[in-house]
This record gives structure tokens, sequence and C-alpha cells, in this order.
């Protein structure tokens, strides 16, 4: 399934300090397991605090932010690793230098990562849910499948019978930290 960020209603945070893009919750309702979204965050400001969570962050555009924690800062500029950490941390942020466009996954009872894309590198195993976002448009591949991909859009799919690996072909050279595999299954 593929969802389009821009086809997706952006919510304001309670706080003023951003909008997110919910791309997946899954399953449906309240009591998703993962959830999926994309954060305009506009200004300086406390993160939501989800208890029994686990999330990943990850900038996809602008400078960058510091996030602080109980036990100290963390800097996320694009290209770097996702940060994952505690839901229930619900750190403090403050922009490097403007606006930036970030990617959240959250997990509940559920294990899994968000990996930066590398040229020739496939994407992850099947399991519970996997999915692809890219800030660039592209050509995704799995096995005899194929899908082209606009910019922003996120592809997943909840098969989790075994299958080929995913491959992405973006149509033009990537920025630093543009395009992200995901992953999730039950915890052990």
């Amino acid at each position: 399934m593929i969802v389009r960020a821009d086809a997706v209603a952006a919510q304001p945070w309670r706080n003023g300090g951003g909008q997110t893009r919910e791309l997946l919750a899954w399953p449906a309702g309240d009591a998703w397991r993962v959830r999926i979204s994309r954060a305009d965050i506009d200004r300086d400001g406390p993160f939501s605090a989800f208890p029994q969570v686990q999330r990943w962050f990850a900038v996809l555009q602008g400078a960058g932010v510091v996030l602080q924690f109980a036990d100290g800062e963390r800097t996320v500029r694009p290209g770097d690793e996702a940060l994952a950490f505690d839901g229930a941390a619900a750190p403090g942020c403050r922009l490097i230098d403007g606006p930036t466009q970030d990617l959240n996954l959250m997990l509940r009872g559920m294990q899994g990562a968000l990996q930066a894309w590398r040229a020739g590198q496939d994407g992850p195993p099947g399991g519970a849910l996997r999915a692809l976002y890219t800030t660039v448009a592209g050509h995704w591949q799995c096995g005899p499948q194929s899908q082209w991909l606009d910019a922003h859009a996120l592809l997943w799919s909840a098969d989790s019978r075994p299958t080929d690996a995913w491959q992405f072909t973006p149509a033009l050279p990537p920025a630093p930290g543009a395009i992200w595999w995901i992953s999730a299954q039950p915890q052990d």
C-alpha cells in the first residue's frame, strides 16, 4: 500500500510547535502497534510523552534538532542514523537553525528499526510489517513486483510471508537521510 504525505491532513500539535501527518497506524485505531508519521517542527518545545512506546526519530530536511533528555543532549541532523529512545522520555526539542521535517516510527509491543537507505543495500526482511519512506521519487522492486514511488511517499506491507528482498533505486541522487527502511515484528 502507498501513502503520499501530501494526501494526509496535517494535525497541529497541542503546544503549537509543529504539525504531524500520520502516514500509518497499524492496526488502525487507538490500539495501533506501529505508527509512522512525518512531522514539521516549526519552533522549540517538548515532544509529547508516549509511555510504553519505543520511538525512532530521524531528520529529513532542515539543519536538525537538539533533543534534551534527562541524561543529556542528543543532536540529530539529516544523514544521521535514526535516534531510538523510550517514548515516555518526552525530550525537549531545540531547532538548530530553523524548521525541520522529521520521520517518526513508534512501536508498541513490537520490535523493529528505522534504518537509512544505502545504495545497493536491500531493504528489511519480511516480518509483521515492512516499509519504505522516501523524500525523492524512484523505483521500488521486490522480485517480479515493481512500483514507481513519488517523492514523500510511504510504501508499506503487512504481509508476513517470506518474500524477496526490497530494493529501491532513486531517480536522482538523494540527499543524506532522504530514504528510510522501516521494519517491525512482535517482541519475543
